[in-house]
């Protein structure tokens, strides 16, 4: 019974103790300082701090250092604080001493970190292809970070930065894992496109000189949109003589490839699988309206041609064989008068 008395005791002086350290003024005129004033350290790491106790007013009084981790070395009003492998995630060691009944202290602020054991990309409730025009979520999975809050993550598209996100938990120092969300709605310009995320722990200036980065892997993603045509197309009627050639052009781009099925005069049923319809010598049967129709399992779209045939004029041929009987009979009455001339010039010599 004795026994336990003393082991009541000696507990309840040494929480009182820690309730007057814990409740000890950190706005004293001279409070003891650390250095560095905040440690920043990777979890299983060593580390050390001093603390400075006073100049002048903790001298022949009582102080001290308390801690929960790690060893201390006193060398007059130094105090040496050291640890071999940082594992204590919420620690803060107090240096104090006792003035006119009171306590002076001064707190060490310690941040213990931990890289991420891994980071995830993936899309929320969904696999395979996306459509283009609709929106999805892109989900960022950390695992075992810490601390959360001074964790962000941004989300990349290719080399471009979409958006950062950050944890709202600012009080959790131990390892967890956390899952950030952004929305995108991918576009023709998107197929093909990998997406991947980023997690980095802003540790401020006393922590490592480059903040720490850990990828995710590459998601390429694949979207499914409608035809969509390669060039330019005008409602211009297509205007061309009777026995030229003549071909028209419908080729598109889409996601899956589009099938193509053509609809002109002397087609009895549409033609399919060309994006080129060509006749070598029209007539003016082939005059009329031709439509290209191009559909995937996205949508479709038509493209209507209106062709022209010119037929070849015959008075413009008549004239021309005219023109070309007078002046065989010209030339012949000038060889004839030639001749004559000739005659009689021989007769007068």
């Amino acid at each position: 019974m004795f026994f336990h008395l003393i082991i009541l005791l000696v507990s309840l002086m040494s929480f009182l103790r820690d309730l007057n350290v814990f409740s000890c003024d950190n706005n004293c005129e001279e409070k003891p300082v650390f250095t560095p004033s905040r440690l920043v350290v990777k979890y299983d790491d060593p580390t050390s701090a001093n603390c400075s106790v006073c100049r002048h007013t903790c001298l022949n009084s009582l102080f001290g250092l308390e801690k929960s981790v790690g060893e201390i070395t006193t060398n007059g009003t130094t105090i040496s604080w050291t640890v071999d492998r940082m594992t204590e995630w919420d620690t803060s060691p107090i240096c104090y001493y006792n003035y006119d009944g009171h306590q002076c202290c001064s707190f060490l602020n310690v941040t213990l970190y931990q890289l991420p054991h891994n980071v995830s990309i993936s899309f929320v409730n969904h696999s395979g292809p996306m459509l283009e025009g609709h929106q999805y979520t892109l989900q960022c999975t950390v695992l075992d970070v810490a601390p959360v809050k001074d964790l962000t993550v941004t989300f990349y598209r290719g080399h471009t930065a979409l958006g950062q996100r950050q944890s709202n938990n600012n009080k959790e120092k131990k390892p967890v894992t956390k899952s950030f969300t952004f929305n995108i709605t991918p576009s023709i310009e998107d197929d093909g496109v990998q997406y991947w995320c980023e997690a980095k722990l802003e540790l401020g200036p006393e922590g490592p000189r480059h903040p720490p980065v850990v990828m995710s892997q590459n998601v390429t993603v694949t979207v499914y949109y409608k035809p969509h045509l390669k060039g330019s197309w005008h409602p211009d009627p297509v205007i061309t003589l009777e026995g030229n050639p003549l071909q028209l052009n419908c080729s598109a781009v889409g996601n899956p490839s589009p099938l193509y099925t053509w609809t002109f005069p002397l087609a009895s049923t549409p033609v399919s699988g060309r994006t080129l319809l060509t006749i070598n010598s029209v007539t003016t049967a082939d005059e009329g309206q031709y439509t290209c129709s191009v559909s995937n399992d996205v949508g479709s779209l038509k493209v209507k041609f209106e062709v022209v045939v010119q037929g070849l004029e015959y008075g413009t041929t008549t004239t021309t064989k005219t023109t070309t009987t007078s002046n065989s009979s010209t030339s012949s009455t000038l060889h004839r008068f030639i001749i004559c001339f000739m005659l009689l010039f021989s007769a007068l010599v």
